[in-house]
């Protein structure tokens, strides 16, 4: 496995991009510290520079789109992001206070980020214990389990079952389309929207008062937070 090290400072952008499998995690230093197989890069950039984000492996490429970064309260003078490129699989640590876009051809593991992250896998997505969620979407199962969510209208698919706990969600209107059909909720006053859709079934995890929506009146998968 190559590795490399850079000083990222903290609120530090930083995408990564690789082919396999990645797994993500916060630490209390400020060096981000990669390690993976098959051609690892770090860079830091201009933000300007980055606005298509492009995985591939050889010539085949597994994500091609254009790329909105997050919108920080505070932005680096001058804007600068750290781009980590993995032909195959790796891990990265990152400092804790990182805002992270993440694309995978495979699994994505990320854990413990008190910044923002979206993520996007080709197959299994995983986010603990992370800060604010943005966007994030996944070819077989997605667990989400973050503390906010800034967007008001916000939508998140996967191809298998979906976990879906927000902590401080106490005012949203819920879709669900699962492969039990389709179901209105709404927490609290509905100020927020969130559509949810999997292939398999969707967990909605939440300890607020869940209230059924016509026309039918039917509710899905609801489960109460496991309290450490």
């Amino acid at each position: 496995m190559t590795q490399r090290s850079i000083l990222a400072g903290t609120n530090q952008t930083i995408i990564i991009k690789a082919g396999g499998s990645v797994t993500v995690k916060g630490h209390a230093g400020e060096r981000l510290i990669a390690e993976g197989s098959a051609g690892l890069s770090v860079e830091r950039r201009s933000e300007s520079e980055i606005g298509r984000a492009r995985a591939a492996v050889g010539d085949h490429v597994l994500f091609d789109l254009r790329i909105k970064l997050p919108s920080l309260k505070e932005k680096k003078e001058p804007e600068e992001v750290i781009e980590i490129q993995i032909g195959g699989s790796g891990e990265v640590l990152v400092p804790f206070e990182s805002n992270l876009k993440v694309y995978a051809g495979k699994d994505i593991n990320i854990q413990n980020i008190r910044g923002q992250v979206d993520a996007y896998s080709g197959l299994h997505l995983n986010l603990q214990d992370v800060n604010r969620l943005g966007n994030a979407s996944a070819g077989g199962a997605m667990n989400l389990d973050c503390q906010t969510m800034p967007g008001t209208n916000m939508e998140f698919k996967c191809g298998r079952d979906l976990r879906f706990h927000v902590h401080d969600l106490t005012s949203a209107r819920i879709r669900v389309r699962d492969l039990g059909g389709y179901w209105e909720a709404r927490i609290g006053g509905g100020e927020k929207s969130v559509y949810l859709k999997s292939g398999g079934d969707v967990t909605l995890v939440t300890d607020q008062t869940v209230e059924a929506l016509p026309p039918n009146y039917i509710l899905g998968k609801i489960e109460k937070p496991t309290r450490a």
